[in-house]
């Protein structure tokens, strides 16, 4: 008669064991000690070696020579117990649940055991016992007779009453790593002389889930279907669809590939794969993708073979994080509508669409996975002028630059009207720079340009292109860059040529001008400096939102938060600002909040009505 391959290779000594250490080390030292307890509950997943261990323990208290706390399986008892003996008594709970049977076990238990030492009585699925059952048990579980030791047995240990479980030894059992499940695959079949390859074996070992006969009747399942085992037959007798469709499948997603999507689940479909095992693989494989892509042990995390864990790597690589969760939610979503639908195949499609267009998405994931998209474009260069379009529309943006005659009066700061510049720039060849006319007057062209930098205000950083994976707040703002006069990165637009700003006059004394160009250029200095001399990353983002104003000679410092005035207020916040302002060359500076002098007004406004009665006077 044919023997099951889990119960062929069921291990008859703990030194067999598959994992379970910290279980099989506390059961030996016992019985080294002579120190075992008379009631054991052995909770854990099926699968992972309950009831072996029971059994193997059961053997071990009787042995008359154990080694190491395992049976040696050479003695008289031993080989009593192996073939068959009234000392060790397995009862199945599921079936045997009710108060007699529990009254019945209560008077047998009185018994002395035939051979051994011990009688141990191995109660399996004993959450299944009822209330009365578990009521006729309770007393002779607590002080049972100095023969007997009870060994219960559960996976679900929270329907077990607390008098119960207060009376035994809890021990858990573990899932077992693939890895250990894969080892133990591979000794079992090479002892039968079973070629394999080492994807099946990894498949296999994934499909058992920890648990090691269903590892092992997966497996039977397979060598009955092939000769040698291979990862696609493996695929074929668990339905699940191939390693490479759905990874191919996943990619498509990623990239908002729709056609490329549409076909890759027509393909695996059409093949005899169910909507929901398909369903249940992609989600797999997505969360594949973000582990490899977030984990540095990745690798050794997902126990991919080295072949398959390098296209894994390769997508995961490419692919915005964002997208990833996105695709997740989406399949999650299906995954629970489909219960309720009479086409589970739409829903499924219609979650892929779904994926694949995140455009026709108002969420806010599907938004910022439209925002990442946009900004790789552009870091790839997607949107970039052609060199020889720009340079011609360079050197048309500097034939129409007028330059400034006369130069600005003493005094006053230098300004400049800032230029809208094209939404998406590039820069000239390097081999023919463009150059902007020179000026006739050399000292009124320097007055002119007093006010710009050669360079603009953030020349050390690279634009930003972030993937913000599991972003938690925005990227600070930055000051904006002012545009130079002399040299352009791509021709504005044709209906808004670009102009040489005139010279602005010298405000009166003690009036607010406007935040220029001065203002502006200065305080992107500032911030600039800020977040290179400063690791505060709170205090350059409350810097970064201020509005720059000149008055006078004092750079004042405009915020709309109250929160944030106070804050720069503080001692050791002003210090900080101080130094940097000092760095650019400013010494008077002032933080204010907006509409702060707003009482000042209205004062003056009531004044002004007392002084002259007669006339009417109206605040607006």
């Amino acid at each position: 008669m044919h023997t099951s391959l889990y119960r062929r290779y069921r291990p008859q000594t703990f030194g067999e064991m598959v994992r379970q250490e910290h279980v099989v080390k506390v059961l030996q030292n016992q019985i080294e000690q002579n120190a075992v307890g008379h009631a054991y509950l052995f909770t854990g997943p099926r699968g992972t070696g309950k009831t072996t261990v029971a059994r193997i323990f059961a053997r071990a208290v009787n042995c008359e020579r154990p080694v190491n706390g395992s049976p040696c399986g050479e003695c008289a008892v031993c080989r009593a117990l192996s073939e068959g003996s009234l000392d060790i008594l397995e009862i199945d709970a599921a079936s045997n649940n009710g108060v007699n049977e529990m009254r019945d076990l209560r008077e047998k238990v009185q018994y002395p055991p035939v051979s051994g030492k011990y009688k141990v009585y191995i109660v399996d699925e004993v959450h299944m016992l009822t209330d009365s059952a578990f009521n006729a048990l309770l007393k002779t579980l607590e002080e049972p007779p100095a023969h007997a030791i009870f060994i219960l047995a559960t996976t679900e240990p929270h329907k077990i009453p607390a008098t119960i479980l207060s009376r035994c030894m809890r021990l858990d059992f573990k899932l077992i790593p693939e890895e250990d499940l894969e080892t133990h695959l591979k000794r079992i079949l090479d002892g039968m002389g079973k070629e394999y390859e080492e994807e099946a074996v990894s498949a296999i070992a994934r499909a058992g889930a920890g648990s090691d006969r269903d590892m092992l009747s997966i497996a039977e399942m397979c060598i009955a279907y092939e000769d040698k085992l291979t990862y696609r037959g493996v695929s074929e007798v668990l339905g699940a669809a191939d390693f490479s469709e759905t990874l191919a499948l996943a990619e498509a997603l990623l990239i908002s590939d729709m056609p490329t999507a549409l076909e890759g689940v027509e393909r695996i479909l059409s093949s005899g794969k169910s909507v929901g095992v398909l369903l249940k693989d992609l989600m797999a494989q997505l969360n594949r993708i973000a582990v490899a892509k977030t984990c540095r042990t990745a690798e050794k995390l997902l126990s991919l073979p080295k072949e398959q864990f390098a296209k894994l790597k390769a997508v995961a690589d490419k692919a915005d994080g964002r997208a990833v969760l996105r695709a997740t939610e989406v399949l999650a979503r299906a995954e629970t509508d489909m219960r309720f639908v009479s086409s589970p195949r739409v829903c499924l499609e219609t979650a892929v669409m779904r994926i694949a267009l995140p455009e026709e998405d108002m969420s806010t994931d599907a938004l910022l996975v439209r925002l990442n998209a946009l900004e790789r474009k552009l870091q790839e260069g997607a949107f970039a002028v052609p060199s020889a379009q720009a340079a011609s529309g360079a050197q048309t943006a500097a034939r129409e630059t007028v330059a400034p005659t006369t130069a600005p009066p003493a005094g006053a700061p230098a300004a400049a009207a800032p230029v809208q510049a094209s939404k998406f720039t590039a820069a000239p060849p390097a081999e023919t720079p463009v150059q902007a006319p020179k000026s006739t007057t050399a000292p009124a062209a320097a007055a002119a340009g007093a006010g710009y930098e050669d360079k603009p205000p953030f020349p050390d950083e690279e634009p930003v292109f972030e993937e913000a994976y599991f972003a938690d707040e925005p990227a600070p703002k930055k000051a904006a860059a002012p545009v130079q006069a002399a040299k352009f990165t791509a021709a504005p637009p044709a209906a808004a040529p670009v102009q040489a700003a005139k010279p602005a006059a010298a405000p009166p004394a003690g009036a607010a001008s406007p935040a220029g160009a001065g203002a502006e250029v200065t305080f992107g200095k500032f911030v600039r400096t800020l977040r290179k001399t400063s690791r505060n990353g709170v205090l350059f983002t409350m810097c970064s939102d201020l509005m720059p104003v000149f008055e006078g000679g004092t750079l004042v410092l405009y915020t709309e938060s109250g929160t944030v005035a106070r804050s720069l207020a503080r001692a050791e916040h002003r210090a900080v600002m101080a130094e940097v302002f000092a760095q650019v060359g400013v010494t008077d500076f002032d933080v204010r909040l907006k509409g702060a002098d707003a009482p000042k007004a209205v004062n003056a406004a009531e004044q002004l009505k007392r002084d002259f009665p007669d006339y009417p006077i109206e605040i607006k």
